[in-house]
C-alpha cells in the first residue's frame, strides 16, 4: 500500500530568503522520506494554496503536517475546513511546543551571548490564547534549560508586546537579549528586528544560509509518521 504524501503547509511570505528557508527545511523531509510525496503549500501569501495542493494529491491518502509553531487559528480552523471535503486528510498537531524547539533556540542565543543578562522570547502572538499559551509553554522550555527566567514578548494580538517587555528587560539589566521563535525570514523577523530597540536578536530557527536544524526536520518527519501510524 503506498504511503500517504505529506503536505507541508506553511504559512507564506513574500520574502525571498523565508521561501528558500521554508524549501529548504521541505526538501531535506523529503531526502527523509523518500518513500512518500513531499509536497509544500500555503496558508497565506504564496501558492499554491490549501486547496490547489490538495488538487494536486488527490489520488490517495494525505498528510498535513504544518509548518506553524503553535496550533492558532490556521491549524485549529482554517486547516480544517479547506480539508473537510476529503476523509482521506489527516492534520498533525503544530511543530511547537517541543522540548527540541527549546535547544534550538538555545542554540541560536549562543551565537549572539553565551551569558546573556535576560532574556525575552520574540514570538508571532495568535487570536486564539491556546497558542500564546504554547509560546509561554516554549519559554518556560527555553528557561529550563538556560537555567533562567525567560520573558515573552509578542508581535501580535496580544500582551505584552516585543517592544515593551524588552525595554523592561533593559530597565533591569542592559546585557539583554532576544531569542527568535520565529520560523523563517519575513514580516515578523523585520518587525522583530525594529522592536529589540537595539538589542541582539537570534536568527530564526531557519535561514537560507544554513542547512535546516536536524530537529526540525525530525520533528516534522515524527509528525507524519506518527499520522501515518509508520515507522522510518
Amino acid at each position: 500500500m503506498p504511503h500517504p504524501a505529506l503536505l507541508a503547509i506553511s504559512h507564506g511570505t513574500a520574502s525571498a530568503e523565508g521561501q528558500a528557508s521554508i524549501q529548504a527545511l521541505v526538501d531535506a523531509v523529503g531526502r527523509r522520506l523518500p518513500q512518500a510525496r513531499v509536497r509544500l503549500g500555503h496558508v497565506d501569501v504564496q501558492q499554491p494554496d490549501v486547496a490547489a495542493s490538495l488538487a494536486e494529491l488527490s489520488d490517495g491518502p494525505v498528510v498535513i503536517v504544518p509548518l506553524l509553531l503553535s496550533a492558532g487559528y490556521h491549524v485549529r480552523i482554517d486547516l480544517r475546513e479547506q480539508s473537510a471535503h476529503r476523509d482521506d486528510v489527516t492534520i498533525t498537531p503544530a511543530l511547537g511546543p517541543d522540548p527540541r524547539l527549546a535547544d534550538l533556540l538555545a542554540e541560536r542565543l549562543r551565537e549572539i551571548e553565551p551569558n546573556p543578562g535576560h532574556v525575552v522570547l520574540a514570538v508571532a502572538g495568535s487570536s486564539d490564547e491556546r497558542a500564546n499559551d504554547d509560546c509561554r509553554l516554549v519559554a518556560r522550555m527555553l528557561g529550563d534549560t538556560l537555567g533562567r527566567e525567560v520573558h515573552v514578548g509578542f508581535l501580535a494580538a496580544a500582551e505584552p508586546r516585543l517592544g515593551a517587555a524588552v525595554d523592561a528587560a533593559i530597565a533591569d539589566s542592559p546585557d539583554t537579549v532576544v531569542a527568535n521563535y520565529l520560523l523563517a525570514p519575513g514580516y515578523f523577523h523585520d518587525l522583530a528586528t525594529r522592536e529589540a530597540h537595539g538589542r541582539p536578536l537570534a536568527r530564526p530557527l531557519l535561514t537560507p544560509d544554513s542547512e535546516p536544524a536536524a530537529s526540525l526536520v525530525d520533528i516534522v518527519v515524527e509528525r507524519y509518521l506518527d499520522a501515518a501510524q509508520l515507522s522510518e
